[in-house]
C-alpha cells in the first residue's frame, strides 16, 4: 500500500500457484478471483492486472495455456480491471497468477489489524474447498461438488468490498469494518488468529453458525484431509481454546486451507446486520471480538 495523494492510495499484490481443478478455464477464473481477493480485502478497487504464467509447453497443449489466460481475463473483466500485459516462462509444472494494482481512499483503508471489542465477525464464503478438492482428486466427490466448488472459488470478491465502502456504510462509525482479511491458505483459525494477533484483542468463533460446504462434514469423517489442513493445526492450536470434543469435524473445517475464500469483516453489529440484509444467504455472522489475550481464539459450540 502506497499513499499517492490525500485522496488516493495504491495497493500492489500478487498471488500465484498450481492447478487446484483440471479444467484450465475454471483454473484461470479460480486464480484470478483469488489475486483480486487482496485488493477487495483491503477496502481497494482493482486496476489493473498483469498475467504470470509457468508453461510445461513440451507436456501439454498450447490450447490449455490460451484457456487458462482466458479464464483468468473473464474474472478481469466482471472486476471491471484491465488485463496490460503479462509474462511467461517455462517450467516443468503448471503455475498461473496475477500482479494487481489498485486504489483506494486513504480513509477506508481496512487491514487485518482494525479489529475492536464489541465487533462482529461476518464471512461471505462458505469453508471446505480445501477438503472438498482432495476428495476429487481421490475420485470420491460427485461431480455436482466440483461444479459448486468451482463456483464458489471462482466468485469475485467485489460485492461484499463495494457495499462496506459505499457512501453511507463506509463513513459511518456504527457500520463501517474496522479489519478485514480474506481466508486463503492458512484457513479460517489461522486468518482469525493473525487478525486478532495484529488487533491485540481475542475472538470467539461460534461452531454451528459456521457455513461448511455440503459433503465437507462426512469426507472429515472419513479422514479426507488435506495436509495443508494438518500443517495449520500443528502450528495454530497453540492459540485456540476449544469447547467442542477433540474429534468434531468443525474444527478441522476451521483449519482446512481456503483457494479464493471470502472476506472475513470485524465490524460493529449493526454494519453486519445491514451487511447481511442485502447480501442475504451469502454471508453469515460467526463469531464476535472481546477483550483478552491476544490472538486467542475461543471455539464453542
Amino acid at each position: 500500500m502506497y499513499r499517492l495523494n490525500e485522496t488516493t492510495a495504491l495497493i500492489q499484490t500478487v498471488d500465484f500457484f498450481t492447478p487446484i481443478v483440471d479444467d484450465p478455464y475454471s483454473f484461470g477464473m479460480i486464480t484470478a478471483a483469488n489475486a483480486l481477493s487482496d485488493v477487495y480485502a483491503m477496502g481497494g478497487t482493482p486496476l489493473l492486472c498483469m498475467n504470470i504464467l509457468a508453461c510445461p509447453v513440451k507436456e501439454m497443449e498450447k490450447q490449455v495455456f490460451r484457456d487458462i489466460i482466458e479464464g483468468g481475463l473473464a474474472k478481469v473483466k466482471e472486476a471491471g480491471a484491465l488485463l496490460v500485459g503479462g509474462h511467461s516462462i517455462e517450467d516443468h509444472e503448471l503455475k498461473y497468477g496475477l500482479s494487481v494494482t489498485g486504489i483506494v481512499h486513504p480513509d477506508h483503508i481496512l487491514l487485518n489489524s482494525g479489529a475492536r471489542p464489541g465487533d462482529v465477525l461476518v464471512l461471505t464464503k462458505p469453508l471446505g474447498t480445501g477438503i472438498l478438492s482432495t476428495a476429487l482428486k481421490g475420485g470420491l466427490a460427485e461431480s455436482g461438488a466440483e461444479k459448486l466448488m468451482v463456483e464458489i472459488m471462482a466468485a469475485l470478491n467485489k460485492r461484499p468490498a463495494e457495499i462496506v465502502g459505499e457512501k453511507g456504510f463506509a463513513d459511518n462509525p456504527d457500520l463501517a469494518p474496522h479489519g478485514c482479511t480474506d481466508i486463503t491458505g492458512f484457513g479460517l483459525l489461522g486468518h482469525l488468529h493473525e487478525m486478532a494477533e495484529a488487533s491485540e484483542v481475542s475472538v470467539r468463533v461460534r461452531a454451528g453458525n459456521l457455513p461448511v460446504l455440503p459433503g465437507v462434514i462426512d469426507f472429515i469423517e472419513m479422514g479426507i484431509i488435506p495436509a495443508g489442513a494438518y500443517t495449520n493445526k500443528d502450528f495454530y492450536q497453540k492459540w485456540l481454546c476449544s469447547s467442542l470434543a477433540d474429534d468434531d469435524p468443525l474444527c478441522m473445517v476451521g483449519y482446512d486451507p481456503q483457494t479464493s475464500g471470502g472476506l472475513l469483516f470485524a465490524m460493529p453489529p449493526a454494519g453486519a446486520e445491514q451487511l447481511l440484509s442485502i447480501l442475504g444467504s451469502d454471508a453469515w455472522i460467526i463469531g464476535e471480538v472481546f477483550s483478552g489475550k491476544t490472538g486467542a481464539i475461543e471455539l464453542v459450540s
